[in-house]
């Protein structure tokens, strides 16, 4: 009975380190693909929402502030702005009319705040009549909905000179 109760300790022994190697490498694949597959929906989103934005901005700034809650907040070039009417009052009452944003770059990532995305924008902006855009970059803070979609909690905007 020794050598079976031996025998069978080992196979057991063996058959748990199989079974843990496996168990942790399909773990391992899942949470990369896991991290893969977050990874790509935050550059989906991230991409949809400043597709959607710049559109509105450029084409019907009115119903911008749409995309804002009264607890979003907006520094635009160092002005802080608190909640979604002020800060659509303070787009819609720039200094110039239509224009047409040229985005460069987009950088997202999933952000501490469960489901949230920060998105990095950096472009240039065309005003109607002038010949040399300026140059422009954005940070957003988009938070999940209840009903499935984003609004910006954060947005930070800055004109690069030089």
């Amino acid at each position: 009975a020794k050598p079976f109760t031996f025998i069978y300790s080992i196979l057991s022994s063996l058959a748990l380190f199989v079974l843990e190697i496996l168990f942790k490498t399909s773990i391992g694949s899942e949470l990369r693909i896991l991290k893969g597959d977050m990874e790509e929906q935050t550059e989906i989103v991230g991409r949809a929402f400043v597709d959607h934005y710049y559109n509105l901005f450029d084409n019907d700034r009115s119903s911008i502030g749409t995309l804002y809650q009264p607890s979003s907040m907006f520094s635009f070039e160092g002005q802080k702005l608190l909640g979604n009417e002020d800060i659509s009052a303070k787009l819609n009452a720039l200094p110039f009319g239509q224009c047409r944003h040229v985005i460069s770059t987009i950088d997202s990532q999933p952000s501490s705040f469960s489901g949230g995305i920060i998105v990095f924008v950096s472009g240039s902006i065309q005003l109607l009549g002038e010949d040399h855009p300026l140059r422009f970059s954005q940070m957003f803070h988009l938070i999940p909905t209840m009903e499935g979609s984003f609004f910006v909690q954060n947005d930070i905007f800055r004109l690069n000179y030089g």
